[in-house]
């Protein structure tokens, strides 16, 4: 399975970034296998608008087909669910806490947006 989990950093060791939309990267994780790569998200860190659109469309090419986030805004959700990626939203801690709390079943998806859009 290939999840991305929203970061502030390059490892897995990152804190969890609340935000997907805005999210400084994702940290896309091949569970299967262990690898991970850092993706940079810096063009929707000051988008005026549509950042959380254009974030889903990047895990989406990336191959998700899971998300991991603090937060996830109605837009970003609905074009996640429409490209068939699951949301999991309430993470905390460092991304391969987050990670470990989904497997364990700690974390589990979300059928709904948690925030208003614009949320920074």
């Amino acid at each position: 399975m290939r999840i991305a989990v929203t970061s502030q950093g390059e490892m897995l060791e990152s804190p969890v970034d609340p935000r997907f939309g805005r999210a400084s990267r994702f940290i896309l994780v091949d569970t299967e296998t262990g690898r991970f790569q850092a993706v940079d998200n810096a063009q929707n860190l000051n988008a005026a608008q549509g950042a959380g659109i254009q974030a889903a469309e990047t895990v989406s090419r990336l191959g998700a087909e899971v998300v991991i986030t603090g937060h996830c805004g109605p837009k970003a959700f609905r074009t996640l669910r429409v490209a068939g990626i699951q949301v999991v939203a309430g993470a905390e801690g460092t991304v391969a806490e987050a990670i470990e709390a989904f497997k364990s079943g700690k974390l589990r998806p979300a059928e709904s947006p948690d925030v208003e859009g614009h949320w920074a």
